[in-house]
């Protein structure tokens, strides 16, 4: 493939960060480890560990299982993304949370506010450009001699949001400012909706996109 990448500088070359992407396609989780100098850990379905075709991959680059059924997958999630990031290493997620299948970027969840809140840890936006066209949602194999880039953008501190862990506006925030960064590295059109593996919107509200400068005290914000 045809791969170019930059802001390479902005992943730290030690301590504890997250890396948060776009999800276009499953080639996602195998372009971000190839061009980050570090072990980078995401959380992955379960089945991909019973299956002896895939297990041996999934466990080599540092991918942890998580089964869906029985109790609440993201809080399972969050916890071991956590004892990840304790241990000062690298953790990437994906906060649409699912492969996009109309190529739009969508609403993230809060879930990546959360974590970085929770472990006090910076956040490093990554836009993917083209990684649908190597392999798209649902196709077996693969396209050849195609582009990709791949763009990391400047930290997000979390340091505002101090004390906020269960502030849900201060969840929110800070994930739409995570999402505003992830737009214009990727250059993909945001939709105000959630992905679903239907293709399906789910209406939500109008969430805010926070910008860098929007600094605010908490008793401004909840207004």
């Amino acid at each position: 493939m045809r791969v170019k990448v930059e802001g390479r500088e902005h992943v730290p070359r030690r301590g504890a960060v997250i890396l948060a992407a776009n999800h276009r396609s499953f080639l996602d989780s195998i372009f971000i480890p190839l061009v980050v100098h570090r072990r980078v850990t995401f959380v992955a379905k379960a089945e991909y560990f019973d299956d002896p075709k895939t297990a041996w991959f999934f466990r080599g680059v540092g991918q942890i299982p998580i089964r869906r059924e029985g109790g609440s997958a993201s809080e399972r999630a969050l916890a071991s993304a956590t004892e990840v990031l304790q241990r000062g290493k690298v953790f990437a997620i994906y906060p649409e949370g699912t492969r996009t299948r109309d190529g739009l970027l969508h609403k993230g969840h809060t879930g990546i506010a959360r974590l970085a809140l929770r472990c006090d840890v910076a956040v490093v936006p990554v836009g993917l450009v083209g990684t649908d066209e190597v392999q798209p949602v649902d196709s077996r194999m693969p396209r050849l001699f195609r582009r990709v880039t791949i763009r990391f953008g400047e930290t997000i501190d979390p340091a505002r949001y101090e004390g906020r862990a269960n502030d849900r506006l201060a969840l929110r925030e800070l994930t739409d400012e995570i999402m505003y960064e992830i737009t214009q590295l990727s250059g993909y059109e945001y939709v105000d909706t959630y992905a679903t593996k239907q293709a399906e919107d789910i209406p939500t509200e109008t969430a805010r996109i926070a910008s860098f400068g929007d600094i605010r005290a908490p008793e401004i914000a909840a207004l």
